[in-house]
């Protein structure tokens, strides 16, 4: 074919990683490329990677400079949101149709801020079955009971803890069906609830009895026979560690330290202090409840 039919210009399908170094070859030499890209932009899904075998480089590190040095070249013409069509001719004198698809933007305009994006009219939205409503499992009383809660702190702007306080006092725990009552009532995720409160040992996601046993295994309490007061708790209350007797009166805990060291071996029932407490006096401390 004579050279006069050819014609200067090259294109380039795919604006991956490989389609921009191809049409950065290309256009060093002298050549016109066209870029063509089916998505809306160049880059491919290099960008998608964390590092690069067997470098280990960082994917973007190495993807950054091909797409801004492509992005800027004078021989390149990118041809992006577009897909090829036909392919007529022969080698050296081909002809080519590209479909461009319609776009909402100017792109010679375009900045990235993604404005276009948040206020499309016409975005789409995949179609996602409605959430079903959970009916908190709350009895009428109790109803009453958390609405009186919640009115008394209405006046606060963020009330969550206050009102997990008057709940956790009235039930002596939080129950499941009042926290999806107080996450309606509140407009507050109920994940949000239960990251609160279980983060202060003051509230307890299951029931507990009515008093509150807490056995201090500090360094000060242990080594004063801390361990033997609790093994002797445990065979009077008939429970092991974190249970509730079956009359709901006692729950047994332990506890890293409550602040009495001087008073070692020191044990809490309710708000009451019992300081210097030997195994043989734990029977009749827990006869006073």
């Amino acid at each position: 074919m004579a050279t006069k039919d050819k014609i200067g210009s090259v294109m380039v399908v795919g604006g991956g990683i490989a389609g921009m170094q191809s049409a950065l070859d290309l256009a060093e030499s002298g050549f016109k490329v066209y870029l063509v890209e089916d998505s809306p932009s160049i880059g491919g899904r290099m960008a998608q990677l964390d590092k690069t075998f067997p470098t280990n480089d960082c994917a973007m590190c190495t993807l950054s400079p091909k797409m801004v040095d492509a992005g800027r070249h004078i021989n390149i013409e990118k041809l992006t949101y577009s897909e090829l069509v036909a392919v007529d001719g022969q080698a050296g004198h081909f002809k080519v149709t590209v479909r461009q698809k319609a776009r909402s933007v100017d792109p010679s305009k375009c900045t990235g801020c993604g404005e276009c994006t948040l206020n499309c009219p016409v975005r789409y939205k995949a179609y996602t079955e409605p959430v079903k409503q959970f009916e908190p499992e709350l009895s009428a009383e109790d109803r009453e009971q958390v609405d009186s809660i919640l009115k008394r702190y209405s006046y606060k702007k963020a009330p969550l803890l206050s009102v997990l306080q008057g709940v956790n006092a009235k039930f002596n725990y939080l129950p499941e069906g009042t926290l999806y009552y107080l996450s309606r009532a509140l407009q507050v995720p109920v994940a949000h609830i239960v990251s609160v409160a279980s983060f202060y040992s003051l509230f307890s996601l299951k029931p507990v009895g009515k008093n509150i046993v807490s056995v201090c295994q500090g360094t000060a309490c242990y080594s004063q026979g801390a361990d033997r007061i609790l093994d002797r708790l445990q065979a009077v209350l008939e429970i092991n560690v974190g249970e509730m007797t079956s009359d709901h009166k006692f729950t047994l805990e332990s506890v890293r330290c409550l602040g009495c060291c001087a008073l070692a071996p020191v044990v809490k029932i309710g708000d009451r202090v019992f300081g210097k407490v030997k195994p043989k006096d734990v029977a009749d401390m827990v006869k006073g409840y």
